[in-house]
């Protein structure tokens, strides 16, 4: 008895020692401007960029593979903070795409059959529900990424902008006109020129 426990002891030793060098001889590093970016995507989920998530489009974005104006919910905002955080021109929402306010799920439960497609659709398991049972929404777990209106057969699901109240209300990402300024350099004096003035 005790040495079959000697040998199942040995046994796991061995396999952790050779887990832990796999996991240190083939790890794989991550890229740190790839979560910089996923940091300010909206994390819907919603794969309105053409990507399946909002994961995948940060590492298209950091590969140069993507714009980084492909996002909706982000909007105008994340556009931004995307062309500030890579050094890049900004870039109005590209395609088709528009800006669409804030909004949550809602599901009419007296026509809910609980057919459970919208729980399949959901990324975030925003839904509560079991199979013929009613089902609704968890609205602090909703991203508003809309995937589960399609699938519903009765047209349930119906999407409900987000009022703007003191305690969601967010400050706009300003925006300046830019002003063209010219500077000479003239024996060593620089003369600057903003707006037709050099300063006194």
């Amino acid at each position: 008895m005790l040495s079959a426990l000697l040998v199942m002891a040995g046994i796991a030793i061995a396999l952790g020692a050779v887990l832990g060098y796999a996991a240190i001889k083939f790890r794989v590093e991550g890229n740190p401007l790839v979560d910089k970016i996923d940091a300010i995507l909206p994390q819907t989920q919603c794969g309105q960029c053409g990507f399946p998530g909002c994961k995948p489009y940060a590492t298209a974005i950091a590969a140069g593979e993507a714009d980084i104006n492909k996002c909706p919910p982000g909007g105008e905002e994340g556009i931004h903070k995307l062309a500030e955080l890579l050094g890049m021109e900004f870039k109005p929402l590209g395609g088709n795409a528009v800006p669409k306010p804030k909004s949550v799920a809602f599901i009419d439960e007296a026509t809910c059959i609980g057919c459970t497609l919208c729980i399949q659709a959901c990324p975030v398991d925003a839904i509560a529900g079991a199979a013929k049972q009613m089902h609704t929404i968890i609205a602090a777990e909703c991203t508003g990424c809309e995937l589960c209106v399609a699938p519903c057969p009765v047209d349930c699901i119906s999407m409900k902008v987000i009022e703007e109240k003191i305690t969601n209300w967010k400050w706009k990402y300003p925006v300046y006109a830019l002003n063209t300024v010219e500077t000479t350099n003239v024996a060593g004096a620089a003369l600057q020129k903003t707006n037709g003035r050099a300063p006194g």
